[in-house]
Formats: C-alpha cells, structure tokens, sequence
C-alpha cells in the first residue's frame, strides 16, 4: 500500500498539515525526496514523497512501523481535528493495524509499598523488594533476572535516565536506581555496560550518583558533558533560534552562519553509547510542563540548545513529544519508571518537602505518555488536598505524544494494575 505525503486524511494522513515519521521501516522502503521522514539508518528529518509499507512487518510493535505522524505545527486546535477524523476512519484503517495497536490502552502496574521511607529517607532494602516486585509483575516473568532478560541482552549497554536536579530526596532517589543496577548486573549485565546518566555531571554528583556508580562499578555520565553529535539533532518545521549558551555545540559560531541556533543536536552518549533506556523520573511539578515527567527529563536531558523551549509552554509542547520521537531517543526506551514514592505538588524542579506527600509507590509502564498524565492527575489531586491554588497543567504535551502515537493520554484507556508490597 502506498501512502503519498500530504494525502487528505481519509487516504491515510489528514488535511491538519501532519507528516508521516518512520521510525522502524526499513531504507529500502522509503522512496522519493521531501522533507518529513525518519528512517532506521537516519536519525535527522529525511524526505520522502512516498512510503510503502513493509509487507513483512507483523503489527507487533507499533513504533517501529509505518505509520507514525509529526506535526507540522500542533496545536489543541489540530489534536482535536486529528481526532475527530480518525472517528471515521475504521475502514481505512482497517489495514493499518499498528494504528490500532497505538490506540490500544496504556497498561501501568502500581506498587504500593509500606515503609519504604522513614523520615523521608528511603529504605534500601524495603525500596529494592517493592521495586523488583513491580518488575515481575510488569513483564509478567517469574524472577527479577528473568524480567530484566525480557527487557535487555547481556551485550546491551544500557543507560539508567534520572532526574537528579533537585537532589537525593526531592529527584531520582538513588535507592531506586540500585535495585535497577543489581538486579541488571544479576541478570548478566556486566557492571560496564550501565551507566546512570542525566543532563549535567554536577548535579549527578550532588545527588550522589557518583559516590553510588563508584561502589557498584557501574558507569554515571552527564549528556552534556559526553559531546554532542553533529550528525544526529532535532530540527523543527518552524525552527525558533536558540540562545546559545557554553556546551552547547553551536556555542560561539553565531557569526559563522546564519542556521546556527536552530538545532538541537543528540548528545553522543545518547546516539552513540547507549542501546536501551530505562527512564526513571521523580514525581515532582515543574510550572510549565505541568511535571518534571518521563517527557520533560529525557528530552531535555539529550538534546542541548535548550533555552528556546523552556520557559515557554506552547513551545514545550510541541518539542517534547517531538524529540522523544527520534529514533534514538525514545525507540530504545525499554521501561519507565515513575519514583513516586514522594509526591511534590509544588516549587519544582527544586526540592521542597514542605510540599510533598508521601506516597511509597513506584509506577512502571512502557507509556510514557500514560505515566505523566498519571502523574498530573496525582499531583493535582494533592493540590487540592492541601487546599493549594492550581497550577497550569500543559496537557498540551500529551496530547501531541499521543497524535504521534507514543501512547495514551485519555485517563479512560489507562489501565492501572495495582500490587500491593508487604
């Protein structure tokens, strides 16, 4: 089946301006020259006028298919006219069952512990037992090392995404990111291959990663720190040009030429080092993402020219979702891992425990989509608890990840599957 670039939706794409993005489909598939796809051996926007769709592909994993839309310029506007149109669209895509596979519900499993902190403190023990609980019952295996063998091979180096930004207590909790490490490292992992990584090297150190990967004999990495990669960035439609700060990799070519700015270019950890993902993000608010989720921590945290989208709600929107969609960011997420055993409704990114609750949960799902809407809903929840004026929550986010089928953003088709931790 043929599908042309720029169809009406009713013959596979839309008038709403949406572009097709291939994240799996093999080069040979992909005919033709104009801006819009993303192939397997591609990393940056390629052009195509045609795709065909791979006769031998299965259905079973929708990322790595055909049909997957970017947006030109997204807005409610075209989320809700995007869907109002795929309403009508049964019978066309009756012969795109990836797309009903993406529209399928998001599946989280809740682990709810008892005493897994004690005066805000993690128990490590207590933490890792609840942990490798959720993991069993996630994948649906029978032993720790036989979940982590569903999710990675022993030749993988896999990367371990925190957000250590507001600290041990308040960020990523280190006693989470241990009983992934051990439970990797029994699985057959060598030590070597893991490396605990987010944004910046200093505020790992703060957090305490490095004194932890130093007792482990793991790796722990800062993105920017490691480089970026010339060949592999995110560029969009409508390139806003960044300010440019040090480590950036454009820093200093500003006089040079005229596209500076306008990229955000893949750290080399990212593109080069990693195989698989596992994204472990806080349950903490952050004013213009709503949280400091699965979205806000690893797109962020691998691109670098950054400043033009923070701060700016509508630009987040549409960057975030956008760049969890390149091939070498978001495909090789294998697990994510919401750390709620803390809820904070409010100051973040900072750390206040002023104004967190405590929850003793760790959420677990491939969805990350599913996970921060969870997460926007916990935390205004506790807002309201606490009697605490809301605060804007840019759903905006997930609705685009959803349009771009990186999963569910409706509530109503989450399905939560909670475990309770004696």
């Amino acid at each position: 089946m043929m599908i042309k670039t720029g169809d009406c939706l009713q013959n596979q794409m839309g008038g709403t301006g949406l572009w097709p993005v291939v994240s799996g489909v093999p080069p040979e598939t992909v005919v033709g020259r104009d801006l819009a796809l993303v192939s397997a051996d591609n990393q940056q926007w390629m052009v195509t006028d045609e795709i065909r769709r791979d006769a031998g592909f299965d259905g079973r994993d929708a990322r790595a298919t055909i049909l997957q839309t970017r947006p030109r310029k997204l807005g409610l506007f075209r989320a809700v006219s995007l869907a109002i149109c795929l309403c009508g669209l049964s019978a066309v895509a009756a012969d795109f069952s990836p797309l009903h596979q993406t529209n399928s519900a998001g599946r989280v499993v809740l682990v709810q512990g008892e005493n897994l902190l004690d005066a805000f403190l993690p128990d490590d023990e207590r933490v890792a037992a609840a942990f490798n609980l959720g993991l069993i019952k996630f994948t649906r295996t029978t032993s720790v090392a036989a979940a982590w063998q569903s999710l990675v091979k022993t030749s993988d180096t896999v990367g371990i995404k925190v957000f250590s930004e507001p600290g041990p207590i308040c960020g990523t909790r280190p006693a989470v990111v241990a009983a992934i490490a051990r439970g990797l490292i029994a699985a057959g992992l060598p030590p070597d291959h893991i490396i605990i990584w987010d944004k910046h090297a200093d505020d790992l150190r703060h957090a305490g990663f490095f004194k932890f990967g130093q007792s482990l004999g793991v790796h722990v990495a800062g993105a920017a720190n490691s480089g970026y990669d010339e060949q592999t960035f995110y560029l969009p439609d409508s390139p806003v040009i960044g300010q440019l700060v040090w480590g950036d990799l454009e820093f200093g070519n500003t006089n040079k030429n005229s596209g500076v700015g306008k990229k955000s270019f893949v750290s080399r950890l990212v593109s080069q080092r990693l195989t698989k993902i596992i994204s472990v993000a806080p349950l903490i608010n952050e004013n213009d993402a709503g949280v400091c989720g699965h979205f806000f921590s690893l797109a962020l945290g691998s691109v670098d020219n950054t400043r033009r989208f923070e701060g700016d709600p509508d630009r987040l929107a549409v960057a975030l979702p956008e760049i969890d969609a390149l091939p070498v960011v978001g495909d090789r997420v294998v697990l994510h891992v919401t750390d709620a055993l803390l809820g904070q409704f409010q100051g973040g990114p900072a750390g206040y425990l002023q104004y967190s609750t405590v929850l003793q949960q760790l959420w677990f799902s491939r969805d990350p989509v599913a996970l921060d809407t969870l997460a926007l809903q916990e935390l205004a929840h506790e807002r309201r608890l606490f009697d605490v004026p809301p605060l804007r929550s840019n759903f905006e986010i997930y609705t685009n990840a959803a349009l771009l089928q990186l999963g569910v953003s409706d509530p109503s088709r989450i399905l939560v599957e909670k475990v309770r931790a004696e």
